[in-house]
């Protein structure tokens, strides 16, 4: 085990990984996906934190989740992905630089008998093979969908990510931030924090996530919206959707709908049959694209406060 302030870099030129709440990559060891040294931020000091700034939040990249969820100042749709997501075990060890940078679920990456894009291979197994829990929007070489809600709730807040290393700090916009390591693959890269700006003044919010089963399980559709209405009338929007693509989405044609026009299930609907505008569907997802549609239509009604 290496502790940090060993030079990231160095162990980037190995097969080792940053550990911090370990959830996902002590799994991956067990399972003998990953190998190699480990670099320890447990003593990593600054990065346990959680600020209010300029009416928004910074978010170390340490914090757990958990303490993320309960937080009084985190915007109700980060709050609801972060207290929704996983188990309350899972929730109290992993952190949110973890829940950024973990590796797709997919059964083909982990399974070490198999060699896929994901894994140093030269293809995507699931593209031909089993992809059932997989992708709508074929977006890229791997049909994995993204692992992390918090990209897909911090993709709708505006937020960024500090990421640091051996050449220090570099602030990006979290819709990079989540092609991380759950694309495919890379050098260990530090979250240091997630910066969030402050809410919009009368906003409203909700996450809504679609699963296969009670609890324990990531999501087959996610959705956080925001909303603002000014006597009735839409007046800003923001809805991303996660499990769907690799990567978070903007559904901008779906904000569009909204804006300008009543706060209203009639409204609402109509708008929400355009989440699915530009997808793809693999041989086994298009049944994700109707639930999609209602996951968003759900996400709006709740914030809005209609049904």
């Amino acid at each position: 085990m290496i502790r940090f302030p060993t030079d990231v870099a160095a162990v980037a030129e190995t097969t080792g990984e940053l550990r911090a709440g370990g959830t996902d990559l002590m799994e991956r060891r067990r399972s003998g996906r990953a190998t190699g040294p480990v670099v320890d931020l447990r003593d990593l000091a600054g990065l346990d934190g959680i600020e209010v700034v300029a009416g928004g939040l910074r978010i170390g990249g340490t914090v757990r989740i958990a303490a993320l969820a309960a937080h009084p100042g985190a915007p109700v749709g980060l709050a609801q992905a972060a207290g929704g997501l996983a188990t309350p075990q899972i929730r109290a060890i992993a952190t949110v630089g973890g829940n950024l940078a973990q590796r797709v679920r997919c059964w083909y990456f982990r399974n070490p008998q198999f060699s896929c894009l994901q894994s140093g291979g030269s293809s995507c197994l699931a593209r031909d093979g089993d992809h059932l829990y997989h992708s709508c929007f074929d977006d890229r070489a791997c049909v994995a969908p993204h692992p992390s809600s918090l990209a897909c709730a911090l993709l709708a807040y505006d937020a960024t990510v500090d990421l640091g290393g051996a050449e220090g700090p570099v602030t990006v916009p979290t819709a990079l931030a989540a092609l991380l390591k759950g694309q495919l693959g890379g050098a260990p890269v530090l979250v240091r924090a997630v910066n969030v700006p402050a809410p919009l003044p009368g906003e409203r919010a909700a996450y809504v996530r679609a699963i296969a089963r009670a609890r324990a399980e990531w999501p087959l559709v996610e959705v956080v919206a925001r909303v603002v209405v000014v006597d009735g009338v839409v007046t800003a929007a923001r809805v991303a959707v996660g499990g769907v693509a690799g990567h978070p989405l903007r559904r901008e044609a779906v904000e569009a709908a909204l804006i300008g026009g009543p706060a209203d299930a009639t409204r609402i609907a109509a708008a929400a049959a355009r989440a699915t505008d530009g997808a793809q569907p693999l041989p086994m997802t298009a049944y994700k694209l109707p639930l999609l549609v209602g996951s968003v239509q759900e996400a709006l009604e709740r914030a809005v406060g209609v049904s």
